[in-house]
């Protein structure tokens, strides 16, 4: 009996993944930017969060969730640490938690992404999946975004837009 191995490549690497995520990331900043400062933290649709809550929500996770990734820390992130007042202030700390995304993202190695992460405490998959949950969660919240902001007259970034 003869077996063949068969070579299996790879769909995307580590690089092309934080790549496409942080496009979105580029993107939703952009969604943020487009706000009003006083309908970034008033405005919302059939009882939503206003966009600067989803804003913190955002924040509070990518970073420390990937930090809790890298150090193999399974506890709930929190967004009570962060309370901005202006739209300065969240568009600031999105560049800060780019850096922290981008700092810990490289610490994953290859092999960690299949591996099995009980993220928060809540969520067991294999780190990419809580990855592209994530870009999910992102692209979710900044739908809501799209939606406020055409109810408000204003046209939204394009959504392929990301860079």
């Amino acid at each position: 009996m003869t077996t063949t191995a068969t070579a299996t490549k790879q769909f995307i690497t580590s690089e092309q993944l934080l790549e496409h995520w942080q496009g979105h990331r580029n993107l939703t900043r952009r969604v943020i930017d487009a706000f009003p400062e006083k309908e970034l933290f008033e405005f919302s649709v059939a009882g939503m969060r206003p966009f600067a809550k989803l804003a913190v929500e955002l924040i509070s996770i990518g970073g420390s969730a990937l930090k809790g990734i890298v150090n193999k820390n399974e506890e709930a992130y929190n967004e009570e640490g962060f309370m901005p007042k202006t739209k300065e202030d969240i568009l600031k700390k999105w560049d800060e938690e780019t850096e922290v995304i981008n700092h810990y993202f490289s610490q994953i190695s290859e092999e960690r992404f299949q591996e099995t992460f009980n993220l928060f405490g809540q969520y067991e998959f294999p780190v990419y999946q809580n990855i592209l949950y994530f870009v999910d969660n992102e692209i979710h919240h900044r739908g809501q975004g799209y939606v406020y902001l055409r109810a408000l007259g204003i046209e939204p970034p394009f959504f392929w837009e990301r860079f």
